[in-house]
């Protein structure tokens, strides 16, 4: 079996991922808040525990995986929403879940095994609260109910802070029920206008935190192999999951293995709507940037490294995909490659896997390559349909490889009057050709003509 390794942010190194039941590996990734569409950034941490999710389920085996990923459905923010829109909260939030899906699943990637909805576990955290506060690390005041973060002597371990510090730098309202200014709400009451359901503190709603510990309790258990999301996600969320979840159920280990993702620039910049570089999935879709390309984009760098997104990268991405798709074409995959998988083994390296890929297409390696590929979530039939249009249909592509073998023959022998004639047969065509240190890529340009194309034969 190969050996997966794996940054814990817990330890702040790499490791042998050891799982504590080979049988059912457990996995927990935080899902959105569900008030609007996914913006590119949401869409990042889906596609890195996607691709990580197929990597468990291809080394451990495909029932053998249980993946959880939640829907937020009781926050301010959709309270906001549905203030400001005069909707009801439920239509607001079933139509943000069934927009989510559409984007992701445009994106390749897998619906998780379970996807609870918190409101379908008030009951569970309201449990969880009450173990707490019996357990005194959780107190009442004033309708509300706070985790008490000094009763847990290991509060701030996963992001590297002290209390002290925590207190120190806090730019928070400090509540005067608060025993502690750095104590976090589990539960806060609620007024007519807002959602809440009995409970033993009066008519209230949850806090954020509270949520993703009953959930994971209650469809993983006290210890599970994995917990991950984007690293602006460590703290305070993340580190007070900890807290309320390792003091509710103090045999259990909770998370084993934490994982965060960095976070995605846009042509170098945060993405803002100040800076107007703020989209989102669909609107990239919506512009004709194929799912799969924007999946490949985020492919070329390691999910611990922040990542840019460019206009270019996304057409050398198309034209990457579209040169491989005619590779592939008709042939069936065989098995994944050992150098991509030892890349993606290797906590997630997925430029790594990328790298070898190109290896694996200069090498006419077609049924490797799809195999490998598809590990990955890519030149896979669900995605494919964006690259079967008319003007660049597989007879495009395969004959647009032709005459960029030509040329590259012609270069070969010396033969410059014909690799100019494709040169410039290829500009006048509409044909964008970009030679690379993999190979020669390309794209076709508003007005390609295929009769001018033909014509080079």
């Amino acid at each position: 079996m190969v050996d997966l390794k794996l940054h814990n942010t817990k330890t702040r190194k790499k490791e042998i991922f050891t799982p504590i039941d080979a049988e059912n590996v457990r996995m927990y990734v935080c899902g959105p808040t569900v008030y609007d569409r996914a913006h590119l950034g949401n869409a990042r941490p889906v596609v890195v525990f996607d691709v990580l999710n197929r990597v468990l389920r291809h080394v451990y085996g495909e029932n053998h995986v249980t993946y959880v990923r939640n829907f937020t459905d009781v926050d301010d923010k959709i309270n906001a929403r549905a203030a400001q829109s005069g909707r009801l909260i439920g239509d607001i939030t079933d139509e943000t879940i069934a927009w989510f899906l559409d984007d992701m699943g445009a994106l390749g990637a897998r619906e998780p095994d379970h996807a609870p909805r918190a409101t379908a576990y008030i009951g569970k955290m309201i449990a969880m609260m009450e173990n707490l506060i019996e357990k005194g690390h959780a107190y009442a005041a004033d309708g509300h109910v706070l985790f008490a973060v000094e009763s847990y002597e290991n509060y701030g371990a996963l992001s590297g802070r002290s209390i002290d510090d925590m207190i120190a730098g806090a730019r928070v309202e400090i509540a005067d029920y608060k025993h502690n200014p750095m104590d976090f709400v589990l539960w806060k009451p609620s007024d007519e206008t807002q959602p809440g359901w009995d409970s033993p503190w009066g008519y209230g709603r949850p806090g954020w935190h509270i949520e993703c510990s009953a959930m994971s309790y209650e469809l993983l258990g006290d210890s599970f192999d994995i917990h991950g999301g984007g690293n602006d996600l460590m703290f305070p969320h993340h580190e007070n999951e900890i807290a309320q979840s390792k003091c509710a159920h103090p045999h259990g280990d909770f998370a084993r293995y934490w994982l965060h993702n960095e976070m995605l620039q846009v042509e170098g910049k945060k993405m803002s709507k100040s800076l107007g570089n703020f989209f989102t999935v669909r609107d990239l879709l919506d512009q004709g940037v194929a799912g799969e390309v924007i999946r490949f984009v985020f492919m070329q760098t390691h999910y611990r490294k922040p990542m840019d997104w460019t206009g270019q990268k996304a057409k050398d991405a198309e034209a990457t995909l579209r040169k491989w798709r005619a590779i592939t074409d008709g042939v069936a995959p065989t098995n994944v490659a050992a150098p991509v998988l030892a890349a993606l083994a290797d906590d997630l390296n997925t430029a790594g896997a990328v790298a070898a890929l190109h290896q694996l297409a200069a090498a006419g390696e077609a049924g490797v390559l799809k195999a490998s590929a598809a590990l990955m979530g890519l030149l896979t039939e669900e995605l494919g349909a964006w690259s079967r249009d008319v003007a660049i249909g597989d007879e495009v592509s395969t004959l647009i490889e032709a005459l960029l073998t030509d040329r590259a023959n012609a270069r070969a022998d010396k033969n410059w009057a014909r690799a100019d004639e494709l040169r410039n047969g290829f500009a006048a065509a509409g044909v964008l050709v970009k030679d690379t240190a993999d190979g020669a890529v390309w794209e076709l340009a508003n007005g390609f003509d295929l009769t001018k194309l033909e014509a080079l034969k």
